[in-house]
């Protein structure tokens, strides 16, 4: 009963998206497809035909073409000329560097938050918790199915860690590469698993530390739940 309730309760970005009324049909096709890449839904180095896509998003080619060149601009999709478009392909060097900056950014970021953290700042990181630690549970009992919304909780959480660093640089650069280390997330879900126990009890303590403003202790375990995150087979995609 608790899990069903739980569910009806995610309305996030990752949950099965749809059109809203009085979005653009460019808008609403960007976000469809970019929820796809970051999932997994659309491969690393998957070819992007367009006329496979406008049959699955029911959008015109020009749109597509804007939205995929859009998306080049992110990072997430390559824009190969007269070759068209295919998805970023994945790859250890770039999961190294994308680990390294991830590691970078947000250890600064929960620095700067804990020292300039108030109540309201705390109450953002506890309750982020929360809502992970529920969602945590869920994906021990099947994490295919819950995957998606883990992903969201577990952003919402760390998004909250640094919520405090008064920089909005921080938070613009942490967006972009939290959601290229998503992807790898992503694969590492289906090709070695949920981490369970051990990730859960890696939050927990970074929750601990935090709130009880313990900066290096903090910092030091984020920076390792960040690098076991990395830890992962990952192949260069089709």
């Amino acid at each position: 009963m608790r899990a069903e309730f739980f569910e009806r309760m995610i309305e996030g970005p990752d949950a099965a998206p749809e059109r809203p009324d009085g979005a653009s049909v460019g808008e609403a096709v960007f976000s469809e497809i970019r929820n796809d890449i970051l999932l997994g839904a659309l491969h690393p180095g998957m070819k992007l035909k367009l006329a496979s896509l406008k049959r699955d998003y029911d959008v015109s080619i020009n749109t597509l073409r804007e939205t995929l060149m859009r998306l080049a601009a992110e990072g997430l999709v390559l824009a190969e000329g007269q070759k068209g478009f295919r998805v970023v392909p994945a790859s250890i060097d770039d999961l190294r560097e994308v680990t390294e900056l991830r590691q970078l950014i947000e250890c600064h970021g929960l620095r700067k938050s804990m020292e300039l953290g108030d109540l309201d700042w705390e109450g953002r990181v506890v309750s982020a918790h929360h809502m992970l630690a529920c969602s945590e549970r869920l994906m021990m009992q099947d994490a295919a199915k819950h995957g998606a919304e883990w992903q969201n909780f577990d952003r919402q959480f760390h998004v909250a860690l640094i919520s405090a660093c008064r920089s909005r640089w921080i938070m613009r650069m942490h967006s972009v590469i939290h959601d290229q280390f998503r992807r790898y997330q992503m694969l590492a879900l289906k090709t070695i698993g949920f981490r369970g126990e051990e990730l859960v009890d890696e939050h927990r303590k970074i929750l601990e530390y935090t709130v009880n403003r313990d900066v290096e202790a903090a910092v030091t375990l984020l920076a390792a739940h960040i690098q076991k995150g990395s830890e992962l087979p990952v192949g260069t995609g089709g």
